[in-house]
């Protein structure tokens, strides 16, 4: 990166209101990490400490009501993090061009529906049979395209990625490494003292615009369609069991699980490292915070929810208020005990 103050208000369509706009900026960094070369920002009130102490070049921020130390240029911009996502996006490091081509170390069925122009795939990939592949989609190295399987246009499947037979995935979807799209569904029955797998063979079905993080693992039905509904954004090392339906524009944290036959409603949040029971149904527009335990279906939308059971906000932190109160509730009832015993 190299750019001025004045470069940097331009780019982000900002106002400057201090500062030298010739002053030079090589870097970008968080408030507590930036020094006198850096642009950096101030997008959440929990940094305000951090923003009074920076030593960043150039700072972003959302109004003229901060406290910055008079070294640091300031930009007023509508949102600092849009405004540092625009400047990272302008100097960052960039993910290679997109290139078609077949490289001569992939393998890809003859009978698979492409145009090997318009479309990339890398060293060591392989596409089985009876599938297509839409323009403007890359498949990385190490990726696995079982067969029958349908990607859409303009999709990023990182590398070693597998995509098991059936599968359906819409346009513009990102799948990240190691992502594993229809794998066997957990299914299980006892009979005769032993557990005999009962099969699955439906597929699953990825709407258009949804990006699913590294090492996520979404199983296919065992008759039907698991289902991530469009604009649905799922982090890493989350595990989606078979039957799960995801409604669209879903915010899934990673480390969360979902078990089987669970329907989620749109734009539902589930932080980190969510428990989710199967069979249940999540109503539109829940967020639930981190780790908290659904073994029980939410039916009205909008609530906030934590805690294992999951119960609404307001009642989590009353319970958790009554537990902290435990310690000096013992003593006075210890202490009555033997006022009244003596």
């Amino acid at each position: 990166m190299k750019a001025t103050v004045g470069e940097i208000t331009s780019l982000v369509k900002g106002e400057l209101l201090c500062g030298n706009e010739n002053a030079l900026l090589t870097n970008f960094a968080a408030l507590d990490q930036a020094d006198a070369s850096c642009v950096s920002f101030f997008g959440n009130a929990k940094y305000r400490e951090q923003l009074s102490e920076t030593s960043a070049g150039l700072v972003l921020v959302p109004s003229r009501e901060v406290d910055v130390p008079a070294t640091a240029a300031l930009v007023m911009v509508d949102n600092p993090v849009l405004a540092f996502d625009m400047i990272v996006k302008a100097f960052g490091v960039r993910p290679p061009q997109f290139v078609g081509g077949v490289h001569e170390a992939a393998w890809v069925a003859p009978d698979t529906k492409l145009d090997r122009s318009k479309v990339s795939v890398l060293a060591n990939a392989t596409v089985h049979s009876g599938g297509s592949i839409g323009n403007g989609t890359r498949v990385n190295s190490g990726a696995v395209i079982g067969e029958n399987v349908t990607i859409g246009k303009d999709c990023e499947i990182g590398p070693n990625v597998t995509v098991r037979e059936g599968c359906v995935i819409g346009d513009r979807v990102i799948l990240h490494a190691g992502v594993v799209v229809g794998g066997d569904g957990f299914g299980f029955e006892f009979v005769e003292g032993l557990h005999q797998k009962v099969e699955q063979l439906g597929i699953v079905r990825i709407e258009s615009d949804v990006e699913i993080g590294a090492s996520t693992t979404i199983d296919r039905a065992r008759f039907g369609e698991t289902v991530i509904g469009e604009g649905t954004k799922i982090d890493n090392q989350v595990q989606i069991g078979h039957n799960v339906i995801i409604g669209k524009h879903c915010i899934i944290v990673a480390q969360t699980g979902i078990s089987g036959s669970t329907r989620i409603g749109d734009y539902v949040t589930l932080a980190a490292q969510c428990g989710v029971a199967g069979h249940l149904t999540i109503a539109d527009k829940v967020t639930c915070g981190g780790r908290s335990g659904v073994i029980a279906s939410i039916t009205e939308p909008g609530g906030t929810y934590f805690g294992y059971p999951a119960r609404p906000l307001k009642d989590d932190r009353r319970e958790s208020m009554r537990i902290k109160q435990l310690g000096s509730l013992l003593k006075r009832v210890k202490r009555l005990e033997e006022e009244a015993g003596g």
